[in-house]
């Protein structure tokens, strides 16, 4: 397991579009996970350790973040034929077991994952109400998978992006898993 980190925010890029399956059969597209205020992107797997250390406090960013009028979303983009735990089968249990609030899609042909320039899991992605970039960084700040402190980097930028429309200028890295490319 090589550690990955995430790219500076390239503030202002727009979101790319869309259409992806859900657990539930159904699809989404980037215009039904538009929040009033905002929308968060992310990319998960069910395999990751990184993303099994956050998945608490990713369920409860997103329950306070749809209070503020923002609405989230979670692609998987793994190779599920060299990583069959992320399979869609077993997307379905661990969104069941984690209890996600959220549509978890699977990008299968990772499309939507090279659109987007997602590098790890978990990776995510903050956008304004004009679909516009303001935060690319991680969930807190994490060592030897456990959270540090109490800070939640990601809950402080979504607020202050449905508040303002601006993400913070000081961001910091989210680091996890490499996305497994086909």
């Amino acid at each position: 397991m090589t550690l990955q980190s995430t790219p500076l925010c390239n503030y202002g890029e727009k979101m790319p579009n869309f259409k992806l399956k859900n657990v539930d059969e159904s699809f989404f597209n980037q215009d039904m996970v538009k929040g009033e205020k905002g929308t968060l992107v992310f990319f998960i797997c069910n395999h990751c350790p990184y993303v099994k250390a956050i998945t608490k406090k990713l369920v409860y960013t997103v329950s306070e973040v749809t209070k503020c009028g923002i609405k989230s979303v979670g692609i998987m983009p793994n190779d599920i034929i060299k990583y069959p735990e992320d399979s869609f089968e077993n997307m379905k249990k661990f969104f069941n077991e984690n209890e996600f609030n959220f549509p978890y899609l699977i990008d299968q042909d990772q499309t939507v994952a090279r659109k987007f320039g997602a590098v790890c899991t978990p990776d995510f992605f903050g956008y304004n109400s004009k679909n516009e970039l303001q935060y690319r960084g991680r969930i807190a700040e994490m060592k030897n998978l456990k959270f540090t402190n109490n800070t939640n980097d990601l809950l402080n930028a979504m607020i202050e992006i449905s508040k303002t429309q601006n993400g913070p200028k000081t961001q910091f890295a989210s680091a996890g898993c490499s996305v497994k490319w086909k």
